[in-house]
């Protein structure tokens, strides 16, 4: 570090602390009469969400939430979410989004974990609460949620024995919505939620009001500035298909809050009433995994139906060229994302330059299905073992590290964890990756999941973007496992669409293989040495797909 000099300050001045109640408050400089809706069941604009995060937030101060307090939010996706991301974190309290996909006792573990004083609970998650109350430690309220005061503020809600102060709504009807939020250190911890792993218990990342800042900065200036998406605040409406609790919604809702655009929030996730809102509401930006994206292209109503104004964010797991092309092909526009719980997330988010953006279709996908093009304000290099830098030529491959303001110190209340994920500086993804001279990132595989084969190393996602492109394959996995003669070999399950049941065989698909072998687009080593039909392939809580799982579930199948 450089022995600098800083610039003097006057006594009396003042330096504006990076603060998401700075974010906040431009939504209400330019379009205050925007709407945020939830579902069919509530509007309001951008006047009403200020006042109601000041609600929220003497709600939480009357009932003992103190700055540096821990407050769990259990809800679908909704404009109350959205409430928390600011009233919590802006009253100097901690925001923890609870994964209410996990099981039982990993939600009684995070909890605990995180010492969570109050609890914001949708009605649908009470028996879940229910089951653990009496090993939570740290719990002293509850705030009830639900659906049914909407038009009916006298509604019967669940019966409940937990230790509750009221219903969300009714709390903010009786609540002031005169609250001053003061200024603080911005490094003041903002969020936490936890991210699992192959082993033990989760992990607790964290982030400041600083870090939250600059992520919605880099966002605005890659997505809106360089138009990457593109997207306009002026006249796009934005929908999250990703989970609130799933990386801060990959930290968008900050983003459209602090331009004053127009958002919908669809709470639990159905197909029809997506699809619905998508329509109504003309929402033009969202974001999701490849498995809710696969899901809604495969839907009738998607051919029948004008998608050419919707951009989407796929991220999560890799975009197939096969789901890409799908998509393109009904008018929606794809783009990659990569990052990490850890990483808030953004590292990588496609970007096609001037040169790029008429190339022809196919061509087009095969930058789309890459990582992206490196994020503004983050750095990234690839190691070999010895930790030593290889060159962005696209061709040399190790494992990808990363550095940004955005990115988590470390793991909650686990030290020996956080070294090992900053080893030499750089934050360790355990991804195996090639970065090309332009600065697009090609993510090979998870180190856990490269199949080294004969000496030979195969990348199981190319396999898998190999068999998206068949036509009749919905969805499918790659997977290696021991091989006596070879050391791994990879092995496939595969979920094919309707009516495809007979018509794409084993021997099909190897055949397509065959035909990328002979053209000398792959090795032969990459046909799998098993391919297997299922009826569904396991998943992740947050909708990826779970190869852990797989090895574990369907060895007897797959190995037969």
């Amino acid at each position: 570090m450089l022995h600098t000099k800083l610039i003097p300050r006057a006594e009396s001045a003042y330096e504006t602390p990076m603060l998401l109640k700075n974010l906040l408050a431009t939504s209400l400089r330019y379009e205050p009469q925007r709407e945020i809706v939830y579902r069919d069941l509530f509007r309001m604009t951008y006047t009403d969400l200020n006042q109601r995060v000041r609600k929220l937030a003497n709600v939480l101060k009357a009932n003992g939430i103190s700055p540096g307090d821990t407050v769990a939010v259990l809800d679908w996706d909704s404009h109350r979410y959205l409430e928390s991301f600011w009233a919590i974190p802006c009253s100097g309290a901690i925001l923890h989004t609870i994964n209410v996909r996990l099981s039982p006792a990993q939600i009684l573990y995070t909890m605990n974990h995180a010492e969570d004083k109050l609890v914001i609970v949708h009605e649908d998650f009470l028996p879940i609460i229910e089951a653990i109350k009496d090993q939570l430690t740290t719990v002293e309220k509850y705030i009830v949620v639900s659906d049914k005061v909407y038009g009916n503020p006298n509604a019967t809600l669940a019966a409940t024995s937990l230790k509750t102060i009221g219903e969300y709504e009714n709390l903010l009807a009786n609540a002031s919505e005169v609250y001053a939020f003061e200024d603080f250190d911005e490094n003041t911890w903002a969020t936490t939620f936890y991210t699992t792993g192959t082993t033990g218990n989760p992990k607790g990342v964290y982030f400041s009001h600083r870090q939250l800042y600059q992520h919605t900065m880099c966002l605005i200036t890659y997505v809106m500035g360089y138009q990457c998406l593109p997207i306009n605040a002026v006249k796009d409406v934005y929908m999250p298909i990703t989970p609130l609790f799933h990386v801060h919604g990959w930290g968008f809702p900050f983003v459209a809050t602090c331009l004053s655009m127009k958002q919908v929030y669809p709470g639990r996730y159905e197909p029809e009433s997506l699809m619905k809102l998508l329509l109504k509401e003309k929402v033009t930006f969202s974001h999701c995994v490849p498995t809710i994206l696969n899901m809604l292209v495969q839907s009738p109503v998607a051919k029948q139906v004008d998608l050419s104004n919707w951009h989407v964010i796929i991220g999560g797991s890799a975009l197939t060229k096969g789901l890409a092309k799908a998509a393109l092909e009904l008018g929606i526009s794809v783009y990659q994302g990569y990052g990490m719980s850890e990483t808030a997330p953004i590292m990588s988010l496609s970007y096609l330059n001037d040169n790029e953006r008429h190339l022809p279709i196919d061509e087009r996908v095969e930058l789309l299905t890459k990582a992206g093009r490196i994020a503004p304000f983050v750095e990234i290099k690839i190691i070999d073992d010895h930790g030593n830098a290889l060159p962005h030529d696209g061709h040399s491959v190790g494992e990808l590290v990363a550095r940004g303001p955005w990115m988590t110190q470390g793991y909650y209340k686990d030290a020996e964890a956080s070294l090992k994920l900053w080893e030499g500086g750089w934050l360790h993804t355990g991804d195996v990756a090639s970065i090309t001279p332009d600065y697009f990132v090609q993510i090979a595989d998870r180190t856990k999941d490269v199949i080294k084969t004969g000496g030979e190393w195969v990348s199981s996602l190319e396999i898998e973007n190999i068999l998206s492109q068949i036509e009749g394959i919905a969805e499918n996995a790659v997977v290696g496992f021991p091989d006596a003669k070879w050391g791994e070999r990879p092995h496939a399950v595969v979920v094919l669409k309707p009516n495809y049941e007979g018509v794409v065989t084993v021997q099909r698909i190897k055949a397509s293989i065959q035909h990328r072998i002979d053209s000398g687009d792959i090795n032969k080593w990459y046909i799998p040495d098993r391919i297997v039909f299922v009826a569904e392939i396991p998943k992740t809580s947050v909708g990826k797909i779970d190869k852990k799982r797989i090895r574990v579930e369907m060895k007897d199948l797959i190995l037969g």
